[in-house]
């Protein structure tokens, strides 16, 4: 059986960094959670890979949850493909990626997260919601959309289905998106809406998506 690859980074108040490679296996592994979805190892495109796929039910908390990752501050790069899921509502976008901060109880978390098939759709107000941000539950999607328009959302080109890299930088109150592995950032959110308190991670995913996660790296900075 295939094995997803988790490395975590830690690094130390004297600049020596330790780095720890954990192999998972999602059967049984007490360090994941899957929390509203239902989850696989696989093969896809060439790259060992988690698939995470809606269990259904109408919440936006679904995620595979890393008990113990206990992040506030740092780096997380993954590589993800999003898809609406076979049978999927019309509205379905493959929405994937990484919520943060996670509580003990999943009641919050902050999210940034890719809406695949609006990254080359013929509407160009679908493509300017490519990427989003959200702090759930208080900052959800719409509302931030309504009273912030443009703010926590932008453009950039995604192709559903296929591998794309993801960077999540996060200090204190503020964070950054890249896509791509561009140097400078697609999405900026120099507020975060939500807690400052550290939590755990978690590959999110969105009503109708089946989605693969694959590479994902924490680098934990001094709280």
């Amino acid at each position: 059986m295939k094995k997803l690859h988790i490395f975590l980074l830690a690094y130390c108040f004297i600049g020596f960094i330790q780095a720890q490679e954990i192999s998972l296996d999602i059967n049984g592994n007490k360090n994941l959670e899957a929390i509203n979805v239902k989850t696989s190892n696989a093969n896809y495109k060439g790259k060992a890979a988690l698939t995470v796929i809606d269990a259904g039910g109408n919440s936006e908390v679904k995620f595979v949850k890393i008990n113990g990752s206990n992040f506030k501050n740092g780096v997380i790069d993954v590589e993800l493909t999003g898809n609406p899921a076979d049978g999927a509502m019309e509205q379905a976008r493959g929405f994937v990626g990484i919520a943060f901060r996670i509580n003990d109880d999943n009641s919050k978390f902050e999210c940034f997260y890719l809406r695949p098939t609006n990254g080359r759709a013929e509407d160009q107000v679908r493509r300017n919601h490519s990427v989003q941000y959200v702090s759930y539950p208080d900052f959800p999607w719409f509302k931030l959309r309504k009273e912030s328009p443009e703010k926590y959302e932008t453009y950039v080109d995604l192709v559903p289905g296929e591998w794309t890299k993801v960077r999540i930088e996060i200090q204190d109150n503020a964070a950054r998106l890249f896509v791509h592995g561009i140097e400078q950032p697609t999405l900026i959110v120099n507020e975060l809406l939500g807690e400052l308190n550290g939590g755990d991670i978690g590959l999110w995913i969105g009503p109708g998506t089946e989605a693969h996660f694959s590479n994902l790296i924490i680098s934990k900075k001094g709280n």
